[in-house]
């Protein structure tokens, strides 16, 4: 017989799986794959101090959902309309390009592992109809159990891959092979590129406050800060773990392997597939290609649930009135279908481009960040919230180095751009 903690436990659980679905994709296939390919194991602690300087600020999401009840854009409303028109502008400057990244890395995928007679841009807008029905027509229950589904398939097929290609390669092999990390322009802009979605970007944040509460809404019930912040530390470890792992595939198979990753969609997941088949054995073929494309689906999946979900009650900010729910479906069809638009348009144009794309949606999510942690902070420690709802004193100070830290960094980079 179930415990009453067990059962109010398995209600809760949710949104921080959804949240780690979002997360692991483009920064954990692509970028840490290409920085333990490019530079072995030297990038693991810039990717375990991405992870924890960024912590805080995705875990305000669920936090203010449980606390208040409201999503963080009613957080950032009650800061005033403007911060959401600044929310705004910087997610209609982000979301084509972010979801047609995450898009553009799934099709090359599947072009790859099924050889398919269809064009890119055909099989993009294809993958996108089929999310889009999975989500208009299964809504917030689908999602919920597709993706725990497609996580458990994503770490399983990762830890074995993993496993296999530490048994056949040598790690002091790699480590002696390593050459000293140089903050030229080049590799500053991949470091940027690596940390802009490392876990991913602070957008989903909000994301993760909207899943909260629709997890809420679908279960009726509304689970202690302690059950929602487990439910979300799980996810959170989860992708920390996975987006080391792929940077440990990319040290053991790619280091020194000769090759360099192609621009194109296909020919970077032909390379990537490959690469680890011959290094691991074609007996693992099948697994890493569900796992890459396990990956990227479930990415692609959540990122068009959430521009969406984000954007609909954002205009209800400035009409002063809440949509009845035909209204509001209405609503989330048309924003995705404008989404849908634009990442085709994006696509059509970077189809053999893909790295290019890529770098250019993290670096975007990047120089973005600090202003969005800041925003979550200040929601989180507004008047407004229960004050054992709010963060610790240490966990506040924290919050301040990692803006500070994201911040003169981005302003490296963007003094380097200037002076290279």
């Amino acid at each position: 017989m179930n415990s009453p903690m067990k059962t109010n436990f398995w209600k809760a659980l949710g949104p921080g799986i959804i949240w780690a679905a979002a997360a692991i994709g483009v920064s954990h296939l692509v970028q840490s794959t290409r920085a333990g390919a490019d530079y072995g194991f030297q990038l693991v602690g810039v990717v375990i101090l991405a992870n924890i300087l960024k912590y805080p600020f995705f875990q305000y999401g669920s936090r203010y959902a449980i606390a208040t009840g409201e999503s963080l854009i009613d957080g950032y409303r009650r800061m005033g309309k403007w911060v959401v028109a600044l929310f705004l502008v910087l997610t209609i400057g982000t979301m084509f390009t972010i979801q047609a990244a995450v898009t553009s890395v799934t099709v090359g995928l599947i072009s790859s592992v099924f050889h398919s007679p269809l064009s890119y841009v055909q099989i993009t807008i294809l993958l996108l109809l089929v999310c889009a029905i999975i989500v208009l027509i299964g809504h917030f229950k689908t999602l919920d159990r597709l993706i725990k589904f497609v996580v458990i398939i994503l770490s399983l097929s990762t830890l074995t891959a993993l496993v296999a290609a530490f048994m056949k390669s040598d790690v002091r092999t790699v480590i002696d092979n390593q050459v000293p990390f140089e903050f030229s322009v080049g590799n500053v802009a991949f470091l940027i590129a690596l940390v802009g979605w490392m876990p991913s970007a602070i957008d989903i944040s909000v994301w993760s406050s909207l899943w909260t509460l629709a997890k809420m809404k679908a279960t009726g019930y509304r689970p202690s800060l302690k059950e929602s912040l487990l439910d979300f530390n799980i996810g959170y470890i989860g992708t920390t773990f996975l987006s080391l792992a792929f940077l440990g595939l990319g040290a053991m198979v790619m280091f020194h392997s000769g090759e360099s990753f192609a621009n194109g969609g296909v020919q970077f997941s032909n390379q990537l597939l490959a690469l680890y088949t011959r290094s691991i054995g074609e007996w693992s073929y099948p697994i890493l290609a569900v796992a890459a494309i396990a990956t990227m689906f479930s990415t692609t999946l959540t990122v068009l649930d959430a521009y969406p979900r984000v954007l609909t009650p954002i205009l209800e900010v400035y009409t002063n009135k809440v949509e009845s729910k035909s209204s509001e479906n209405k609503l989330k069809f048309l924003w995705m279908a404008i989404l849908i638009t634009g990442a085709v348009l994006l696509i059509s144009v970077f189809a053999d481009q893909m790295k290019l794309l890529v770098d250019i949606a993290t670096t975007l999510s990047f120089i973005t960040a600090p202003v969005l942690a800041v925003l979550n902070l200040k929601a989180v420690t507004a008047a407004h919230v229960p004050s054992e709802y709010q963060p610790s004193r240490f966990m506040r100070l924290f919050s301040w180095f990692g803006i500070v830290v994201l911040s003169l960094f981005a302003l490296y980079f963007l003094w380097l751009k200037m002076v290279g």
